[in-house]
């Protein structure tokens, strides 16, 4: 698979990459990434769907939000562009966006996917996120290596190469911000889970140490019309480490969300 860039389409203050026709599918990528993080996903999917990869604010070719508190800011500016009854795929920091579009705005979500989505940190995990954010600042990027560790360990691929360039190329302040929001965040909660009335997948893989299986299994469980799928041997970048098989559950949701 290739990661190169694609050319974008303008709608308001976000950038999106846009292919294919008919039902609306929406990809939000994670922290530090662009909507080219989807390319595999989005050449499937495209062949049967309208597909729109959005750079979240503050990344790819996003102007950043100013004084970012909250995901609720995040979806706030997303719900302005979202296309009718789509169906709202997210990854990592991209998934607690798609879940809360989920559970404030169901009229327009036909259908929701969260990959490697986070849900009640432990203690740990909470502290090594918040102490990332921390290290931040909003002038220079540090050094991407440690991330690309916890992402690919130390065997250079091509996604690896992908991902290192978008970490070292993302403003850095629009990098801060919404790392900062990511840490600060802990997930849906049990009631709005229990508030998302569309089918939802739930979606991580097996050697995932940050968003784990035991999370997707326990949101499945919460959601009306959830389940849950692991991937075994992958980790935190499934979508383009195993992307087949996040394309075949992203396949499958679509047809049933739309048939």
């Amino acid at each position: 698979m290739t990661w190169t860039t694609r050319q974008r389409s303008e709608q308001a203050d976000l950038s999106a990459i846009v292919a294919g026709e008919g039902q609306n599918v929406v990809l939000l990528h994670g922290v530090g990434l662009r909507a080219e993080a989807w390319n595999a996903q989005i050449d499937s999917l495209a062949t049967g769907y309208c597909v729109t990869a959005i750079d979240l604010p503050g990344h790819g070719n996003s102007a950043r939000l100013e004084n970012a508190r909250s995901v609720s800011d995040y979806v706030d500016v997303i719900r302005r562009i979202l296309p009718a009854k789509s169906l709202v795929v997210g990854h990592s920091f991209g998934a607690m966006i798609a879940l809360e579009l989920a559970w404030r705005h169901p009229d327009n979500i036909a259908g929701v996917a969260a990959l490697n989505a986070i849900h009640k940190r432990g203690k740990e995990a909470a502290q090594a996120v918040n102490t990332r954010a921390q290290s931040l600042n909003s002038k220079t990027n540090g050094d991407p290596e440690p991330t690309l560790r916890r992402w690919f360990g130390d065997e250079e691929t091509p996604a690896r190469t992908a991902c290192r360039k978008w970490l070292t190329d993302v403003d850095p302040a629009g990098y801060k911000s919404t790392y900062s929001v990511f840490a600060h965040s802990d997930g849906p909660t049990e009631a709005e889970l229990k508030s998302i009335c569309c089918p939802a997948l739930f979606m991580t893989g097996g050697d995932e140490p940050n968003s784990t299986p035991a999370m997707s299994n326990s949101m499945a469980a919460l959601a009306p019309l959830g389940r849950a799928r692991i991937v075994p041997g992958a980790a935190h970048m499934m979508p383009m480490t195993h992307a087949d098989a996040v394309i075949d559950a992203l396949s499958d949701l679509a047809r049933k969300v739309f048939s």
